[in-house]
């Protein structure tokens, strides 16, 4: 029974079945489509995530370079210090006693002062103060630390007061930061930290201080960043890679510029040949101090 006896509409006919009965013939893409399809351009972001990439590899290999060249400039220093520190120690020595000497003769005051400097650098102390945090000066030990040693009774510290505007900018921020008016953990931290701070402050009656913690806690926390698309992120990649760079060739400059840099890179193939050819020559100058300082002394 055909469609249209059975009263369906026909939706196809006879020679539409057929051809569907054929296996179909592969489409070929149109002569264009193909062309732009091989030359289509890779995505700004491919060619700049490579660039990082590679600046990422290139600072590696400089960081390495860098570095090794530091821990060769300590090596030879600390033999340099270790051959031919007792050789320099005695060349001072020589020197401030042939200015004593001199001076001794002369009592001229320019002599007199030369070798006041001459035996200060056999007999330096420099920086004592940052070193014992006030226990000795240049005069000796402090008197609280003469006390401490002898088991007297030592001067209590200086005490501070804070003022009655640092004891008010201290209760405002107490009553505003007080870690127990936060709501989770995080929030607490957040007010422990902040009140540390605040503590340390009103300790040392610092005003100012306390004003800008004030103003720090009215701007309220920091907010998150907006996040980077993915061209922002490698172009701040990159920047930070080029920072990094000129921080690194900075510190390459001081270590090859310096004393010891400059000594190693006269003989970077046998530093040890070079300390010898130093120590060598200190001998030398050793021996022809102690002849003029004998001659004066005669």
């Amino acid at each position: 029974m055909t469609h249209e006896a059975a009263g369906v509409p026909p939706t196809r006919n006879d020679d539409d079945r057929q051809d569907d009965d054929r296996p179909a013939e592969p489409q070929q893409p149109a002569p264009e489509a193909a062309a732009s399809a091989g030359d289509a351009a890779p995505r700004p972001e491919a060619r700049l995530a490579r660039a990082v990439q590679a600046a990422e590899q290139a600072l590696i290999e400089f960081e390495i370079a860098v570095e090794t060249f530091r821990v060769e400039v300590e090596n030879f220093s600390r033999l340099h210090h270790q051959k031919l520190g007792p050789m320099y120690a005695r060349l001072d020595e020589l020197d401030a006693q042939i200015a004593e000497a001199r001076a001794a003769r002369t009592g001229d005051p320019e002599d007199l002062r030369k070798a006041k400097e001459a035996r200060d650098i056999v007999m330096p102390m420099p920086g004592v103060d940052e070193l014992f945090h006030d226990w000795m000066d240049a005069d000796g030990l402090s008197p609280e630390a003469s006390a401490m040693l002898t088991e007297q009774p030592v001067r209590p510290p200086k005490r501070v007061r804070p003022s009655e505007e640092a004891r008010k900018l201290y209760r405002e921020l107490a009553r505003k930061a007080h870690p127990d008016l936060a709501q989770d953990e995080p929030e607490r931290e957040r007010r422990d930290e902040f009140i540390t701070r605040v503590n340390a402050a009103y300790g040392r009656g610092d005003v100012e201080l306390l004003k800008e913690l004030a103003a720090e806690w009215a701007a309220g926390p920091a907010q998150p960043l907006a996040p980077l698309s993915e061209s922002e992120e490698l172009y701040a990649r990159l920047e930070w890679l080029s920072r990094r760079k000129e921080l690194l060739t900075v510190l390459a400059t001081e270590l090859e510029e310096g004393a010891i840099g400059s000594m190693l890179r006269m003989a970077p193939d046998d530093p040890d040949q070079l300390l010898e050819d130093i120590g060598e020559q200190l001998l030398g100058e050793v021996s022809r101090r102690e002849a003029e300082l004998a001659e004066m002394v005669q």
